[in-house]
This record gives C-alpha cells, sequence and structure tokens, in this order.
C-alpha cells in the first residue's frame, strides 16, 4: 500500500529522536557520528531514522569524499504547515464566536 507524503511526513515525526535529529539539521548539515553523538542508542539504532526520514523526504545525504552529510529538507514540513493552518482557521473560528457569546453574556448581565 502507498502512503500519500503528508502520511509518511507525520510518521517520521511521531518518533522524539527524528524529531531532535531534524532539530540538529535545522542548524546546518551533519554526519551520521554527528546526529548520534547525543543519543543513548547505537550507530545502527540513528542510521535507521536516518532512513525513515530520508524515505518520508525530510533529508536528504550526499557524498563529498568519504564524508556522508546529511541535510534537511524542509518542503514536507511546509506541507505540514499547510494541513495544520486549515485545522488553526477552523479554532480561531470557534474562539471568536466563543468570544462574542461571552461579550453578549457580559452585556446582558450588565443591562440586568
Amino acid at each position: 500500500m502507498t502512503t500519500d507524503q503528508l502520511s509518511a511526513t507525520f510518521a517520521a515525526l511521531a518518533d522524539p529522536t527524528r524529531r531532535a535529529i531534524l532539530a540538529r539539521l535545522a542548524t546546518g548539515e551533519a554526519s551520521v557520528n554527528e546526529l548520534a553523538e547525543p543519543f543513548p542508542v547505537s550507530l545502527q539504532a540513528v542510521s535507521k531514522h536516518l532512513k525513515v526520514l530520508e524515505r518520508a523526504g525530510l533529508i536528504s545525504r550526499s557524498r563529498t569524499a568519504q564524508w556522508r552529510p546529511c541535510r534537511l529538507e524542509a518542503a514536507p514540513l511546509g506541507d505540514v504547515s499547510e494541513w495544520v493552518e486549515r485545522y488553526r482557521r477552523f479554532w480561531e473560528g470557534g474562539f471568536d464566536r466563543m468570544e462574542v457569546h461571552l461579550a453578549e453574556l457580559q452585556k446582558g448581565e450588565h443591562d440586568a
């Protein structure tokens, strides 16, 4: 079964280690060893996390001689932002309606 890009992105973001890796890559490219340094897991475990991020399109890897830097690819995060934005407008609309309702209630109390 093929998953859509948004589902793959959310699945990759579901893990705190992967989110921490993305946060580190937001400051600039890094090697696998540099990315693995702060985590109490094996290099192999970090490599698995990187594969998930790469399949989701959130990172890319290149090769410069023997150095294989990873870099953040932010486009899928833009898709997440657009998706969340639709719901933010919905939530804000609900808050706006609640604010109007509360103002009407307060006005009714002052009139009474």
